[in-house]
């Protein structure tokens, strides 16, 4: 996997990383969105475990789906 550095809209790299995006191979960008994807769920999951220690494994990915379902309903 590349080296991944945040670059925000409109700032510097953007225009690259947009570049960079364009020459990629339509296999080459879905395979980048589900290493964002996975990436950003370990990301959160490891971030509920931080702030609930006491909770079980089982409670964590119960709290996870119940977020995870109030960010996929306030696209609609």
């Amino acid at each position: 996997m590349m080296k991944q550095e945040a670059v925000s809209r409109g700032g510097p790299g953007h225009d690259e990383y947009i570049r960079v995006l364009r020459d990629m191979s339509p296999k080459k960008r879905l395979e980048l969105t589900f290493e964002l994807t996975e990436f950003s769920r370990d990301l959160f999951l490891h971030g509920l475990k931080k702030r609930f220690p006491e909770k079980s494994e089982a409670e964590i990915q119960t709290i996870f789906l119940e977020r995870i379902e109030k960010c996929h309903n306030a696209n609609y």
